[in-house]
Order: structure tokens, then C-alpha cells, then sequence
């Protein structure tokens, strides 16, 4: 029988609803049926994945949700009345619909958020048009009024909501689960259709799609709620019946109301609403009565004429004029002038900014008008990797702030656009691989060391699936084959692997809009922060602004570095302005010594630049995009032809202008593109859509394209589109073996916009390296301070590079990491258990009051900051307090004296008495607090207490003594 599912729960119900998208579209559509519906619990995460994927498949989307209706209203909060909640089930039926329905999503988290995200009534009322309701499972206002044995309360509430929603349009739902409270509620629910004449419909509450999956879906609410399964868990289903059945099954059993089945059908057919793909709604940018176009260009001349010169080379103005073209043709204006606003903004303020990721390095308008750093005609990139009018899809500016002050650049465009025109973005943490086997493994009450066995013996890297797992490691195919508890986990955390687990906030997205974010998509909360309920991709599907406000911590770094530079030796250095051929950086570079350098850190890396020996920009730019999983095996290669330049050769001289820069090997996405163009024939427009296909292995287009590719391509009245490379004067063979090279390659070309844009950061941290070593990495420890594997990895490149590292003091050291000739100095900020808090403290102190001249005069001027016992025993232990005279054992001897007399001062001070001493008394100071110095602890107490509160030995370290005697043998 013809059905359609109106109450599906996706993955996106978050560890309640086990049904993965794809498996759920293609098993409807394997049933015969023609629409299927998405209804997840309060929210709409899946909504444009869920659409996109049924379009696909050829069958209608019905996008819903199943919403949680306050019993009072949205804004009350009182735990007894207001925290049990009325479900209702909301479809849409056109764009108004829609809107209202995102409209009420929204508000429900940003207004009515109690335990669940809640609507109200009221709401309803104002936001009921285009939409179709069902009266929802038994925890229904109306069923649950049934079950409480109040038959007139629902059959009032049914009318209510027929009456808000308008006839036709509310439908009292009928389910059967094997469920005694379901029979009593359907009888009921009968009744007062016939009394009251709202319809019926007939729906299964889908939270999996197979019955074997009952499990599965179980195991995900334990995971959800902290139970096992051996609990009694009240949100565990009581039968296996949820799961998507076919017409024929609802059918047999709902054979007494036919009619409940045939009202899915109609309301499907009701239910119109489709995503708008492809439509940009980029928000206005208000330029008063100036021409946007005019304002643009106006810009981009402006800023060639400062970058290049007055009189441009005409490759300039040729390129520049062929962008501004397909920007203005494909209505990309004001993206482009909201960017440079936004980036001009942060450049005004002193905020460091990149200079570019992805493929937006390759615009040269971006480069004019100080989106980018790059010069894409230096550096061969392609303007059509980025845009172009062949593929239709929202460019890309992503753009790296410093890390510190990134937020200053979206308060900036949330003051400019408005607060609800200015929204982060979400993202969902799945279930990885081991994170997977350690929650199964809960949830069945397995043992601990169990599930750490098991989960450990997945290799530990990005990427990694159980079935992967079981191949690469052994150990784990044998416990899997030869231990039945094993092997269940396994099987269960292969099901659940993958699926969202919880929704949290995008570390660096934001979406702008013209109008009010919620008019175009739902909205929820993260952490108090307002996010979109759609992922970046959907975004962009949705042709909304989104954008990457990434925090860069090497910006910082860069930065720091040159103000202590500007404010010491060279007040006018300028880090744009260092030459790119400096022999000192290539030199370093060369011989690998790269720790702390941007992207050539690890050990792989170094070997390569030790192999490679780079000279030039092009070299860095060509390691950053070898340097990966993949592409890493032509390394050898391209290595061996850069030293033997004799041994280069090209299969047709083409090819040589494209290829040269990289010593004839095929590196990057642009010169795939290039060939295609230079070789074939193509425009770069459609090399760049053939390119994607290729790294995708779509092999029906490669199978298309590669005659293409060899004879050309005409239309269909015969003219030329494409030349192909047998016209152009390649041999059949040549152009054979070419297109074979491009597509092994291919998946693994990188985009030469991004490689230079970073490898021009990664040139700058080293020049500053080679330069001025230790203003650098005085900066670089400041950046590390909370990440304490990577201060002591910079602390030992410190000692390497033969600078002594100091102990902290508390009246030489700032929070941060300090330089002077003798040395690098420990900031305050690296030693534990002080806080942000007391260090500002201590330092707005000595700053008004100048260095403390002893121990009391410490505990008498700090008297008003929170200084605990953990703190003093941290600034003992690191050596902070050895200005004053005392070993560091008889400080720790005396640590109460210190605390006590830290607590009198302040005390005395809170009651307004005098202190015995007066400001310039001190005399006395070493007999008030009774400290008696004492012998300093063993060299090797000493070091534990630095290491334990530093993550560093400073004064030595313990193997060196070891070092010293094993030196001194003869052997």
C-alpha cells in the first residue's frame, strides 16, 4: 500500500535517532515510497543533508520537526511546572512554512531553552502558516491528556490546535508499537476525530531503520544518558517496533483505518517546500549612492598602483580586468568589498592578518585591495581555481587573524551588520573510531581495561575506521575472531561509528546575512553562544556569506617579534619588507634547524629541507605541498631532478613552461589546470571542474573527458569547444600517457595558492629566526605558555641555540617570556598555579610601587591580590623569590611564616590598622617573618620542584652530573 513516513528521527536527534541519512533515503525509496519526512527532536541540524540526498534518490523531502511545546509558556522556569514538556509534530508545507518554522526553532533556544529548547502556544498562533501539525507520539499534549484519563482536556486541545493551524492542516496521529498506553490513546484519538472531524493519519515514531537496530539505537541513548543496558533506563524503548516500515506493514497493522494511511499520501503531496541551491543572499554593503562595481575597481587600480607601480605591466591590467569581469558578472561585488572592509579593519587597528589561505591567494583583485599577501602573477596562480562562471558555487576567502585578537574582527562585523545579522556556525563532534569502542563498551558495563585494550589497539591517527583498524593491526583482527565479548563491540561501534555525538560551536565560522539570520536558517545555542543549526557546507549550499575567522597563533608570534625588534635595535623594521632570497634564512632552513619555524617543524620535514637545500620561495612553496600523505612518495624524485637539472626532460615541450618551477614533476592544482588549457584546449573554467572530478575518481566523467582531452569536443552545430591535443600537435600516445599521469596525480595535487601563501608565513618566522633569534623565541615561548610538550621543545632549542634560559624573578619577569644580552628570562605566566589574575596583580604593583626590596615588602605591598598557598609555593619552587637572599629550602621551610604574614598584612589592612613597619622600614623585615636560611636543597630536589612547577629544568638538569662522570672514563 502507498504510505509515506511522517515521524522520522535522523542521526541529527542526537543519540536518540539512529538513522543515518543516506541508509535512510535509499531504503525508503528501495520500499516504493515517494516522500519521507525528517522530524528530529527540537532541532533541524539535518535538514539540507537530509533534502540534498532524497533529490539525489529521486524522492520528495518533507522537512519538519518535532517540537517541544512549553505547557505554559516559553519564557516561564519553574522545575515542577515547566520542566515536562508537550511534543508536536511540524511539516512544511511551503517557503512560509519554512520560515516559520526556523522562526519558532530559533526562538525556542534563544528564548525559550528550559532543560529543552522550547515554543509556546503563542508561537504557534503567530507562526502557523504554511505549516501542517500531527498531534505527535503519546507524550502529545492531546495523548498525554488521554493517558491522564482527561478526555475532555483533548479533545479541547485538538480543537485548539485544528484551530490555530486551520483546517485541513492538523491531523491527530495514530501509532502502534505493541504499546498498552498506545491502544488506550488510539481508541480515544478515534473518537474524537469522529466527534470532532479532524482527520487522522497513521505514522511509526522511526528512530532506526532496520528491527535488528533496536539494539544499536539502545546502545545510543545509554551513550546519551550515562546507563548500560542493563539499567532501567525510562528512555529506553520498550518494544523493537520503531524502526521504518513498509506500506504493507502499516497497513496490516493499521487495517481499521485505512484512511489514517491514505492522509500520509495527501499530506506528502501537500508539502512542497525546496531548498533555494545556488542563489547567493550576500548582506548589503552600504556605500550610500556610489556605484558598488565603480567603487571596486576604483580600489583594485588604486591598490595595483601602490603594489606594482604606477605604470602596471599590462599582464597586470589584462588579468586584473578579466577578474573584475567575472566578479561583477557573477554578482560577487560587495563579497569581495565586505571581506577588505572587515580585513582593512583589522589592518587599521594593528591586528595581524594573513596573507591568504585556499585558493582566494590566486585573485589578484583580492591582492589589490588587501585581502591577500600574495602576488598571484609571481607566483603563477590562477584566479579561476578560486571563481569562475563554470562552477557555480560561493567563493572562499578564508582569512587568519591573530589568534589573540581575532575576536576584535567579529565584534567589529557584528557592530557593523547587526547582532542578528551575524551568527557563529555549528559543528558536530562524531564518534571516532576509539571514541566509539569506550562508550560501546560502557554501555554494555564492559570492564574498563577491557575497552582501553581494545581501543588502544586502533592506531592512534586521523581518519582511521574500525573496519581499517581490523586490517592494519593484528592483534585486534585476533581478540576480534577469538573473543566474543571483543567482537561484539567491535560490531556495535562499527554501527554507531561515524554518528554525530553532540553539536558544539565552529572554532572559526561565521555566517552574515542581509536580513536577520533566522530568515534563513534555524538557530541554536552553544556554550550561551547563538550558532546557525546548519554546518558550513550547508551555508554554503544556501548561497549565504559564511566565513572563516581563523586565529593564527604564528601571527602573533610574528608580531610580538617585531615589536620587540622596533623597540630595541631596529625601530623601523618592517616584516613586509624583508627580502624573499635573504642567504642567512635559506642557510638555516637548509641545514633543517626549523623548530619554531611555521610548517617545517617536524622531523620529516626537516630531512627534506636538508635534502632539498631550497634557494627561493618556489622551493618552500613546492615542500609545503610534497610534504603530505600522498604526494609524499615523489619526493625522492623531485629532489633528485632539483640537484640534476640535466636529467629533466618533457614529454612535449608544452609542457615545459608549465612544469619548469617544479623541475618537470607535476605538483600543483594550477598546472593540472594549466594543462589542460596549454595542452588541450580548455578554458580554465572547465579544467578546474575536470580537475575536481579527477580527484574525486568520478570515473564516468574521466571516462568522457579523456577523449576530450585527446580529439577535442564540438557542439552540436559542429563548432570547436574544445581543440583536444592531437590538434595542438601531440601524439595520441603522448597525450594517452599524459592524461594517465594527471589522474594518478591528481587526488593528490595540491592548491599552489594555499602552499604560497603559507609558505610566505613560514619564510617570515624563519628570516626572524636567522635574524634576531632571541626576540623570536622570547615570542614563541609567550605562545606556547599553555601548552607545555611544546615550551619545553622551545625551551630546549633555547639551550641548543646556546641562549641561557633564567629562572623567573619576581622582579625581573614580565607574564611573557623577556630577552635581554644575557639571555632569555621565564615569564611568570609559565609557572603553575598563579593565574592571569595574581601575575596582573603582582606586575600593576611593581610597576606603581617599583621592585620588591625583600621578602615582607612582597607580602606588605601585595596584601590586597589573592594570593594563595599554591601560588607561594610555585614562586619558591621555580626560583622566583631567590632575589630576596633566602635558599629556596628554607622558603619552603618557612612557607606557613610567609602565608601568615601574606593573611596579617591584609587582614590589617581590610580593618584599617597600621602595620608595625613603616614604607621605608625593612630593617627588621628578615627577623619579623623568624625566616633562618638554611643549606639549599640537593641539586637534584631542586630541579624536580622547577620541572614540577615549569615543565623545565633551569638550574641543570639530573642526568648532567651522569654526563659529566661518564665523560671522564676511559674506554
Amino acid at each position: 500500500m502507498e504510505f509515506v513516513h511522517l515521524h522520522v528521527h535522523s542521526e541529527y536527534s542526537l543519540l536518540d535517532g539512529a538513522c543515518r541519512i543516506d541508509k535512510l533515503i535509499k531504503t525508503a525509496k528501495n520500499m516504493g515510497q515517494k516522500a519521507v519526512a525528517i522530524t528530529d527532536h527540537g532541532v533541524m541540524y539535518g535538514a539540507v543533508d537530509f533534502y540534498s540526498k532524497a533529490k539525489e534518490e529521486g524522492i520528495k523531502a518533507i522537512i519538519g520537526c518535532e517540537v517541544y511545546v512549553a505547557p505554559r509558556d516559553r519564557f516561564s522556569r519553574d522545575r515542577v511546572l515547566d520542566s515536562n514538556y508537550n511534543h508536536l509534530i511540524l511539516l512544511c508545507k511551503n517557503e512560509i512554512g519554512y520560515k516559520n518554522l526556523i522562526k519558532m526553532v530559533s526562538s525556542s533556544f534563544t528564548e525559550g531553552f528550559y532543560f529543552k529548547p522550547r515554543i509556546d502556544k503563542e508561537s504557534l498562533r503567530s507562526h502557523s502558516e504554511g505549516l501542517i501539525a500531527l498531534s505527535a507520539c503519546i507524550a502529545g499534549e492531546v495523548p498525554q491528556n488521554i493517558l491522564n484519563g482527561n478526555y475532555e482536556g483533548a479533545k479541547k486541545a485538538a480543537l485548539e490546535f485544528n484551530e490555530i493551524f486551520g483546517s485541513g492542516n492538523y491531523y491527530l496521529e495514530l501509532q502502534d508499537h505493541n504499546l498498552v498506553e498506545e491502544k488506550k490513546v488510539n481508541s480515544k484519538l478515534i473518537q474524537i476525530s469522529e466527534e470532532t472531524g479532524i482527520p487522522l493519519v497513521a505514522t511509526n515514531d522511526v528512530h532506526y531503520i532496520l528491527k535488528e537496530d533496536s539494539e544499536m539505537q539502545n546502545v545510543l541513548i545509554c551513550i546519551g544518558t550515562n546507563h548500560t543496558v542493563n539499567d532501567e533506563n525510562p528512555l529506553s524503548f520498550k518494544t523493537e517496533e520503531f524502526y521504518l516500515k513498509s506500506g504493507d506493514e502499516m497497513a496490516e497493522i493499521f487495517s481499521y483505518r485505512l484512511d489514517a494511511l491514505e492522509n500520509t499520501v495527501k499530506i506528502a503531496e501537500m508539502c512542497n517546500f525546496e531548498f533555494d541551491f545556488g542563489n547567493i543572499k550576500l548582506p548589503y554593503f552600504d556605500l550610500g549612492d556610489k556605484s558598488h562595481d565603480k567603487e571596486l575597481r576604483d580600489m583594485c587600480l588604486s591598490g595595483l598602483n601602490i603594489l606594482v607601480g604606477e605604470n602596471p605591466p599590462k599582464v597586470y591590467l589584462d588579468r586584473l580586468e578579466h577578474e573584475l569581469k567575472v566578479i561583477t558578472e557573477m554578482g560577487y561585488t560587495d563579497y569581495f568589498l565586505i571581506v577588505a572592509d572587515f580585513v582593512n579593519f583589522a589592518k587599521m587597528h594593528k591586528i595581524p592578518v594573513g596573507p591568504g589561505r585556499g585558493s582566494g591567494a590566486g585573485s589578484l583583485a583580492a591582492y589589490c585591495i588587501g585581502i591577500t599577501g600574495i602576488d598571484p602573477i609571481k607566483y603563477n596562480l590562477l584566479f579561476e581555481r578560486f571563481l569562475n562562471p563554470e562552477r557555480v558555487s560561493m567563493p572562499d576567502f578564508d582569512i587568519d587573524f591573530c589568534y589573540v585578537r581575532r575576536n576584535e574582527v567579529i565584534n567589529y562585523v557584528i557592530s557593523k551588520y547587526g547582532e542578528d545579522h551575524v551568527s557563529q556556525i555549528v559543528t558536530f563532534g562524531t564518534l571516532k573510531a576509539r571514541a566509539a569502542v569506550r562508550d560501546v563498551g560502557r554501555a554494555y558495563a564492559t570492564p574498563y581495561s577491557v575497552c582501553d585494550m581494545i581501543a588502544k589497539l586502533i592506531p592512534n591517527r586521523l581518519g582511521i575506521t574500525i573496519d581499517s583498524a581490523l586490517e592494519e593491526s593484528p592483534r585486534l583482527k585476533e581478540k576480534y575472531e577469538s573473543d566474543l565479548e571483543v567482537k561484539r563491540i567491535l560490531d556495535m561501534s562499527r554501527k554507531i561509528e561515524g554518528m554525530p555525538r553532540h553539536a558544539s560551536t565552529h572554532a572559526a565560522g561565521v555566517v552574515i546575512t542581509d536580513k536577520p539570520v533566522s530568515e534563513y536558517v534555524p538557530l541554536s545555542t552553544s556554550d550561551s553562544t547563538v550558532v546557525s543549526q546548519y554546518t558550513m557546507t550547508n551555508l554554503d549550499k544556501l548561497g549565504l556569506l559564511k566565513m572563516d575567522f581563523l586565529g593564527l597563533r604564528n601571527l602573533t608570534v610574528i608580531d610580538d617579534t617585531v615589536k620587540s625588534i622596533r623597540s630595541g635595535e631596529n625601530p623601523n623594521f618592517t616584516i613586509d619588507k624583508i627580502p624573499l632570497d635573504d642567504e642567512k634564512t635559506f642557510k638555516l632552513m637548509s641545514a633543517g634547524e626549523t623548530n619554531g619555524v611555521f610548517q617545517y617543524e617536524s622531523q620529516g620535514m626537516k630531512s627534506v629541507l636538508r635534502s632539498m637545500k631550497p634557494e627561493n620561495m618556489e622551493d618552500l612553496v613546492a615542500i609545503v605541498s610534497l610534504y603530505r600523505p600522498g604526494p609524499r612518495q615523489y619526493i625522492p624524485k623531485y629532489i633528485h631532478l632539483r640537484h640534476n637539472p640535466q636529467k629533466i626532460s618533457y614529454d612535449t615541450e608544452l609542457l615545459r613552461p608549465i612544469l619548469e618551477v617544479t623541475y618537470g614533476c607535476i605538483v600543483y592544482q594550477e598546472q593540472v589546470m594549466q594543462i589542460f588549457r596549454d595542452i588541450a584546449g580548455y578554458s580554465l573554467g572547465r579544467a578546474d571542474i575536470v580537475r575536481r572530478a579527477m580527484s574525486k575518481k568520478k570515473h564516468d566523467v574521466l571516462i568522457k573527458e579523456r577523449e576530450t582531452f585527446i580529439f577535442g569536443e564540438k557542439d552540436k552545430y559542429g563548432n570547436t569547444i574544445i581543440e583536444g591535443a592531437v590538434k595542438r600537435g601531440v601524439s595520441e600516445r603522448i597525450a594517452n600517457k599524459l592524461f594517465d599521469e594527471i589522474t594518478a596525480f591528481s587526488a593528490y595535487a595540491f592548491n599552489k595558492s594555499h602552499a604560497a601563501a603559507y609558505a610566505h608565513i613560514a619564510y617570515q618566522t624563519a628570516y626572524l629566526k636567522a635574524h634576531y633569534p632571541k626576540q623570536y623565541m622570547a615570542s614563541l615561548l609567550t605562545s606556547v605558555l599553555d601548552f607545555g610538550s611544546k615550551l619545553s621543545e622551545y625551551l630546549k632549542e633555547c639551550e641548543r641555540l646556546k641562549f641561557k634560559v633564567k629562572a623567573p624573578c619576581i622582579n625581573k619577569s614580565f607574564p611573557e617570556f623577556t630577552f635581554d644580552e644575557s639571555g632569555i628570562r621565564f615569564g611568570l605566566l609559565a609557572i603553575k598555579n598563579l593565574g592571569r589574575n595574581i601575575i596582573n596583580g603582582i606586575i600593576q604593583v611593581r610597576e606603581r610601587d617599583g621592585e620588591f626590596k625583600s621578602l615582607y615588602d612582597f607580602a606588605r605591598k601585595c596584601k590586597g591580590i589573592q594570593i594563595n598557598r599554591r601560588a607561594i609555593e610555585s614562586l619558591i619552587k621555580s626560583g622566583a623569590f631567590d632575589v630576596f637572599g633566602y635558599t629556596r629550602n628554607a622558603l619552603m621551610r618557612s612557607i606557613d611564616i610567609i602565608v601568615n604574614c601574606i593573611e596579617n598584612e591584609r587582614r590589617n589592612s581590610s580593618g584599617g590598622q597600621i602595620s608595625l613597619f613603616s614604607s621605608n622600614d625593612y630593617q627588621n623585615s628578615a627577623q619579623s617573618l623568624n625566616i633562618i636560611n638554611t643549606e639549599e636543597f640537593e641539586l637534584s630536589e631542586l630541579l624536580n620542584y622547577e620541572k614540577e612547577t615549569t615543565d623545565f629544568y633551569i638550574s641543570g638538569h639530573p642526568l648532567l652530573k651522569l654526563k659529566n662522570e661518564l665523560s671522564g672514563i676511559d674506554v
